[in-house]
């Protein structure tokens, strides 16, 4: 059953209707991520790029500084975001632990013992 009720889940950052409206640049971005063109352009002048796509400040902040997590409040999907970490070297268990504060060993083992598999 729908709710207008917002939840609070401590240590997350719920994607919702206003959170994609907040974020919808910052994803777009991210999702040209899927094309090499966009990546090198990227890179090759980041602040353009995001400029390209209409970053409010904190989103432009949260990219020059590579901090995920500010990314997340900034409305950003962790499923676009994976495109940018990427961009970074970073993967899915490297944002885990970020969001947990965990190190990346301290996740994993974690997840295995939660029965997540063998990571």
């Amino acid at each position: 059953m729908a709710t207008k009720e917002k939840r609070e889940v401590p240590g997350t950052y719920l994607f919702d209707s206003t959170m994609a409206k907040k974020g919808y640049g910052l994803n777009k971005m991210c999702y040209s991520f899927n094309n090499q063109e966009s990546r090198d352009e990227f890179n090759a002048d980041p602040d353009a790029y995001c400029d390209k796509f209409n970053l409010t400040d904190a989103q432009k902040a949260a990219i020059k500084e590579k901090d995920i997590i500010a990314m997340l409040r900034e409305g950003g999907s962790i499923y676009y975001l994976a495109k940018y970490a990427g961009l970074l070297k970073l993967n899915m268990q490297d944002i885990g632990a970020l969001q947990t504060g965990m190190s990346v060993d301290e996740f994993k083992d974690m997840l295995v013992k939660n029965g997540r598999g063998d990571v």
